[in-house]
């Protein structure tokens, strides 16, 4: 049997980020304004690192390069998942992603993002942007150009434990005062379509409007999705989605729970509590990697968790 892989994040500092991710999670942060914690990432813009066992002092990403096995024998050059957390202090940019074909002809051959969210926590009457009101690619491209942002952007409500689907092509945006899980095809893709004018360093931010008017599908269909849920003894595990890229499941477990995830592999974040995964400790906060190969999972506790595999 192979062995958990723990992970020790990367912190990224923005222009709208804030300090909950220490006072929520007690991470070491950079700043008062650190953004994002890239929790499981194998990307050159933010490498994890293996912190104990068999492979510590390894990146993610020579892991995969070096022992596939781990990774059920999946192909493929990247990595496909990135998992983060997101704290959003202030409104993010109103943005867009390319799929994979858009991004492979016009990145540098990168991935395109698909992703999705888990509402970690939101302040009381919170509200996200997700999709908008133009009626056809023209009068995407009109709104945009002449600024009718009001008009633009559509606005949904949210609360705590909501999960959405952003497809590429998906106009959205992160409102102030949300923290989110975000979990996403290994991509680092964003183009912003308005950012309220803000500068940074003195210069207003680097827009990407053509590319933004390029890929954004029009007319906007609200995307759907049919939650599944499955009770345990002493678990409730809630399927969000499974898509082409990958399966998101929140787990609530409150004592002892078996579990054979049946995967290529599965990344694990511990979003509440604390417990055991076959007598290793773990709170809140901790992220690992269940390799394929491991077996059945022998966990305790009181503790929420949110797990993701890839799609073979």
């Amino acid at each position: 049997m192979s062995e958990i892989l723990w992970i020790t994040p990367v912190f990224v500092e923005m222009i709208w980020g804030g300090e909950r991710l220490h006072t929520e999670f007690g991470y070491t942060i950079p700043s008062d304004h650190t953004g994002e914690c890239w929790a499981i990432s194998a990307h050159p813009n933010g490498n994890c690192m293996i912190t104990s066992g068999t492979y510590e002092g390894y990146s993610l990403s020579r892991l995969w390069e070096e022992h596939r096995e781990l990774f059920g024998g999946m192909k493929g050059a990247q990595f496909p998942l990135l998992v983060k957390i997101i704290d959003a202090k202030t409104d993010l940019s109103i943005q867009v992603h390319p799929d994979d074909a858009y991004a492979a002809l016009h990145e540098h051959g990168s991935l395109g993002k698909t992703e999705c969210w888990y509402i970690l926590d939101c302040e009381a009457d919170s509200q996200i942007v997700i999709g908008h009101h133009a009626k056809s690619k023209t009068e995407v491209e009109e709104m945009i150009t002449e600024k009718r942002w009001d008009d633009f952007i559509r606005v949904v409500p949210i609360k705590k434990g909501d999960f959405f689907q952003i497809d590429p092509g998906c106009v959205h945006a992160i409102k102030g005062g949300t923290l989110i899980l975000e979990t996403q095809q290994n991509s680092d893709i964003t183009y912003r379509v308005y950012d309220y004018d803000r500068l940074s360093d003195g210069k207003l931010r680097q827009l990407h409007v053509q590319q933004s008017i390029d890929t954004i599908v029009a007319p906007f269909v609200e995307e759907t999705h049919s939650t599944q849920v499955i009770s345990y003894p002493h678990a409730v595990c809630t399927n969000y989605i499974r898509c082409a890229f990958y399966c998101v499941d929140h787990y609530r477990v409150f004592g002892e729970f078996t579990q054979d995830f049946q995967a290529p592999f599965t990344n694990v974040s511990i979003i509440e509590g604390e417990g055991r995964i076959d007598g290793t400790a773990f709170q809140k906060g901790q992220h690992f990697i269940i390799p394929g190969d491991y077996g059945t999972c022998h966990f305790e506790g009181d503790f929420a968790m949110i797990c993701s595999n890839p799609q073979a």
